[in-house]
């Protein structure tokens, strides 16, 4: 719908399309939760919608999303006001969960992880092998992002 010539860079069309992310969202819909998860997240207007986006990742993410895994990793390594304190083992869970459907951002972190010891992680050559590995099964493009 954002990407339809009909009523480009209207405001109401804006609006609509956010309500039928909305109400999908409500209703499970994996795909909703984690599109207006990432647009109330990173492009919302006050905390509150920030908040509430990272809600909606978070259940994309536990229904088996892999970019909203990545994000939700991403989330509870920083953490986001009060609500998502930095948590490196949720963070790590949820890299991991990303990395194990290919995610190649995740991959690339679960590398970084096992070769610097972050997140809690020990430092572990061979784990961190293993993750490459992944990487090199990766079509190319997606590795050089």
């Amino acid at each position: 719908m954002f990407h339809l010539p009909f009523w480009r860079g209207s405001r109401r069309r804006h609006q609509l399309a956010m309500r039928l992310y909305r109400w999908a969202a409500e209703h499970g819909s994996r795909a909703a939760l984690a599109t207006y998860g990432h647009l109330l997240h990173f492009r919302g207007e006050d905390i509150a919608s920030r908040i509430q986006g990272g809600i909606y990742l978070e259940r994309a993410a536990d229904l088996g999303d892999a970019k909203a895994q990545y994000q939700m990793g991403r989330i509870y390594e920083q953490g986001f006001e009060h609500y998502f304190r930095p948590d490196p083992v949720k963070a790590l869970a949820y890299y991991r969960l990303a990395g194990e459907q290919k995610h190649p951002l995740a991959v690339k972190r679960m590398i970084a992880v096992y070769d610097e010891g972050a997140l809690g992680a020990v430092i572990d050559p061979a784990r961190a092998e293993c993750w490459r590995k992944r990487q090199a099964s990766l079509p190319e493009e997606a590795v050089r992002t």
